[in-house]
């Protein structure tokens, strides 16, 4: 298990080195060819940067020191804090999931059969978009590749 308060100082230091950088997350991932949230993802020690990406990423974030690349390159420990559910725009995800749930879960049955979606084999992408009046809209992407229940036999 990883430590949280280590993780936390790394956290912090990686923000900070994207703060310096002055780019969102979706400019760093149109120049590294990542996704915005994958971007947000490893710069939040939520996913394991590959080697093929590091000179990439340290182009786009050239604070970004070894040390930080080096970590950011071992696997990381992946869990949430329980308590972020409070955090308004992730309340309203949660929400979002439990409402529509059931029914995205109809879909997907209907048109792929039993089974689900993976979260491993997962794309994520949160966009800006505006209404035809001019409001600002969020499109938020799940993108994961179908995975059929097997039957167990023997």
């Amino acid at each position: 298990m990883e430590d949280t308060g280590a993780r936390a100082v790394a956290v912090q230091k990686l923000m900070a080195a994207k703060a310096k950088s002055g780019k969102s997350f979706s400019d760093i991932g149109a120049e590294t060819g990542l996704t915005n949230v994958y971007v947000a993802q490893l710069l939040r020690r939520q996913a394991q940067l590959k080697a093929d990406t590091a000179a990439t990423l340290r182009a786009a974030i050239p604070a970004l020191t070894e040390d930080l690349v080096d970590l950011m390159m071992q696997p990381p420990f992946r869990s949430y804090n329980p308590e972020m559910v409070h955090e308004p725009a992730i309340y309203r995800l949660n929400e979002a999931i439990m409402h529509f749930g059931e029914s995205i879960k109809a879909i997907i049955n209907e048109d792929f059969g039993d089974g689900i979606m993976s979260a491993i084999d997962f794309y994520c992408t949160v966009d800006k978009v505006k209404e035809a009046d001019g409001k600002d809209r969020a499109v938020i992407t799940f993108d994961g590749k179908y995975l059929p229940h097997t039957e167990q036999a023997q």
